[in-house]
């Protein structure tokens, strides 16, 4: 079904980081938003409630647990596509209870992919994947450069990892989301169902919450602007390529508008080689944005850590016909204004007008307005 009518859209893990987001263009554009959620993270009641205030009842909240089959058929009565966010996203909390992992990620997306089979195999179901499912990338080899862990193969820093790179599920989390990555793939296989995947780099943007488990760009801003250490697990020369939340739910969207060209695939995502970071670099730069050097403390490396990972977009770049990703400098000092607002933290009175300034026309773009 075409995006361009008004449609029933059901967002697994809606009142979330990236679902609030996506949720919230969705309604923009007039659809209706299902939020299935649990409102078990803190932080995410008060997405649900911005919801609201900005549409009405455009937002339908669902509240319930994703393992709640019963709960989970309900919601997806009547909806004409669906994103599934709604995951356990830590890699500690795998290793600390790999039971619940399982449940939520694995079961959880079996039974949303049957209950789809069964009630309307034609609906679009997007899935949020993980670049932690190629493991920890040992195989590529890395040495250390002023810019942070870099692949000993130079094409391959220029260009990132494809979708031909090998599976590789490490840690409880890189097997439960590698597995329901997998499931979701032979759903459009085995039953023809129109069903994509959008394995993500380093997601961050506003309505990040921000933990040391999950969200660390926020996190390490957050940390910052309270004037508190940052704990970097490993030497802090590990390199991701982070992305603006406003270009991946241009990626979501797109792969929805153009289903009948994704379905049966998966996509890398991330911010690619132009916003490839070290964790170092980007404090260094929070520095910069917040006029105060951060602290920072040293701990091990954290099992199935990646030294390097930047994805190789071109696949879904050229499919989609996506624009450029936001310069990652000019994304994190907007989430820093956004952060200290939100939070009423302290921020230099310049860089929080011109944080004003970039939501304006943020929301005059979404809106199809010119300023």
């Amino acid at each position: 079904m075409s995006s361009a009518a008004p449609c029933t859209v059901l967002v697994t893990g809606g009142a979330g980081f990236i679902g609030s987001n996506l949720a919230d263009r969705l309604a923009a554009e007039g659809h209706r938003v299902r939020i299935y959620d649990a409102l078990t993270r803190p932080g995410v009641e008060d997405n649900l409630e911005w919801l609201v205030s900005r549409h009405g009842d455009r937002i339908e909240p669902a509240i319930g647990d994703i393992r709640d089959d019963t709960r989970l058929r309900q919601a997806i009565l009547g909806v004409d596509a669906v994103f599934h966010f709604a995951a356990q996203v830590a890699v500690t909390t795998s290793l600390d209870d790999p039971r619940a992992d399982f449940d939520i990620n694995i079961a959880a997306t079996f039974n949303l992919l049957e209950a789809i089979r069964r009630q309307n195999p034609a609906t679009p179901v997007i899935f949020a994947s993980t670049n932690k499912v190629y493991g920890d990338l040992a195989d590529l080899g890395t040495h250390t450069t002023e810019l942070g862990h870099e692949p000993a193969a130079p094409a391959l820093a220029r260009s990132g990892v494809s979708e031909r790179q090998p599976l590789d599920f490490h840690t409880p989390y890189g097997c439960s989301k590698g597995a329901a990555d997998q499931y979701v793939l032979d759903y459009a296989r085995s039953y023809a169902m129109r069903t994509a995947v959008l394995r993500m780099s380093c997601i961050y943007g506003q309505r990040q919450m921000g933990t040391e488990d999950q969200g660390w760009v926020a996190h390490f801003l957050i940390r910052a602007l309270q004037d508190q250490p940052i704990t970097l697990f490993g030497d802090g020369r590990q390199v991701r390529d982070i992305c603006d939340v406003a270009d991946t739910c241009d990626a979501y969207l797109s792969i929805w508008r153009n289903i009948d060209k994704a379905a049966g695939r998966a996509f890398n995502w991330g911010g690619g080689p132009a916003n490839a970071v070290s964790l170092l670099a980007l404090i260094e730069e929070i520095g910069r944005i917040t006029d105060r050097t951060p602290q920072i403390r040293f701990e091990d490396w954290r099992a199935g850590d990646q030294r390097w990972f930047v994805a190789d977009t071109w696949t879904i770049d050229t499919t989609l016909a996506l624009q450029p990703r936001t310069p990652w400098r000019d994304g994190v000092r907007g989430l820093a204004g956004w952060l200290a607002q939100s939070r009423g933290l302290p921020l230099k009175a310049t860089d929080l007008s011109k944080q004003a300034a970039g939501l304006h026309h943020e929301s005059m773009q979404v809106h199809g307005l010119s300023a």
